[in-house]
């Protein structure tokens, strides 16, 4: 049966948080499968008081040289960066973010008819409160049926994150089912389909920049990554008010499972990343790009690019979203360090490997 979603039980406590007689249990109470270990929480583990400037390209810079040179260094010492002058016209952004926000504000009835699986599907799209555990029939993972189920326990035992989720592919045409696309609002195919269309041509750009970087040809990124067959996978997170933020993530720690995440969030703080071994907020400029390096990129580079360690925080009073977009390789293609970067100085230092298999280990929570 599916678990209550974040969004529901924030309206719930918000209703019994106006009856005088009950607010003062109320307010300063959350369902304990949303509570963090102390480890976790982030009222014991941010750095208060620092707000990180992360670096910020400019897409409009002329001096190619400066602008790899900009995205290499950031790649090597950040893992994210801010994309500014990326040729997204803002128009086109806000409409993919209202198209979002009016899907969330409908019926719960009419959302959840976007959770149903069709027969046979094993992907992760649809509408959620959990990412599930990636489900494969691939028999070449070594792991045995016992340690995959303990793994599988684990996983659905863990603590639940504050937020609700709607994943759907964007990009190619060939991975698109429309099944998980809403039809309420009606603009929302098209407000989405021009956001693709845009960002396609920011995401080979930046993967153009990422090659030479690295002294290869400037299509090998892309090529390594899958070609033309490259997937975008959408997403739209929306967090809720918590009633108990400082207990609460909207996302654990973790890095993307993919090449590159291009990410746009509403004017609600909350994305935090790790350096050097504590969390900080991280400033937004408005209608910026957020891009963070995913672990595929960091294996194509054989380490040189780093996968950013971040989480997400909630807010008591306002609702936080976030449009992210994960461009990852094909379910079977199969990925491992550039050849061209291995030298008996530089050997592999991850396995070549498909990247379903891959995703199947991470969400598992099984070794690589």
């Amino acid at each position: 049966m599916e678990v209550e979603k974040p969004q529901n039980i924030s309206m719930t406590y918000n209703r019994k948080a106006g009856d005088n007689s009950n607010s003062n249990s109320i307010k300063n109470m959350i369902p304990s499968e949303f509570i963090r270990s102390e480890k976790e929480q982030p009222a014991l583990t941010t750095v208060e008081g620092t707000v990180l400037e992360v670096p910020t390209i400019d897409l409009g810079e002329r001096d190619e040289e400066k602008l790899v040179g900009a995205i290499s260094k950031a790649s090597q010492e950040w893992g994210l960066f801010q994309v500014v002058n990326h040729g997204i016209p803002v128009p086109v952004i806000q409409k993919l973010q209202s198209v979002g926000k009016e899907f969330f504000e409908l019926p719960q009835q009419e959302k959840e008819a976007y959770s149903i699986k069709p027969a046979g599907y094993e992907g992760s799209e649809g509408y959620a409160t959990k990412i599930r555990p990636f489900t494969t029939t691939n028999s070449n993972n070594n792991n045995d049926s016992q340690q995959q189920q303990q793994q599988q326990k684990q996983a659905d035992d863990s603590v639940r994150p504050w937020v609700d989720h709607l994943f759907h592919n964007i990009w190619p045409p060939s991975a698109i089912n429309y099944h998980f696309w809403p039809k309420n609002p009606p603009s929302y195919r098209e407000a989405n389909e021009e956001y693709a269309k845009h960002l396609i041509g920011v995401t080979e750009k930046l993967m153009a920049y990422w090659a030479k970087g690295l002294g290869v040809e400037e299509g090998r990124i892309k090529e390594a990554g899958g070609g033309d067959e490259i997937v975008y996978l959408g997403k739209i997170n929306y967090y809720p008010p918590c009633p108990c933020p400082e207990l609460a993530l909207g996302v654990a720690a973790h890095t993307d499972l993919s090449l590159l995440t291009v990410l746009i969030p509403n004017d609600v703080a909350g994305l935090q990343v790790c350096r050097d071994g504590l969390w900080y907020n991280v400033h937004y400029i408005p209608n910026a790009l957020i891009i963070h390096i995913g672990d595929q990129l960091e294996v194509l580079s054989n380490g040189k690019y780093k996968a950013v360690l971040h989480r997400t925080t909630v807010n008591k009073e306002k609702t936080r979203m976030s449009w992210p977009v994960f461009i990852e390789p094909p379910p079977h293609h199969v990925v491992g360090p550039i050849p061209e970067l291995i030298t008996h100085q530089n050997p592999p230092n991850y396995k070549t490997k498909k990247f379903v298999d891959y995703k199947y280990c991470k969400l598992n929570r099984l070794p690589q």
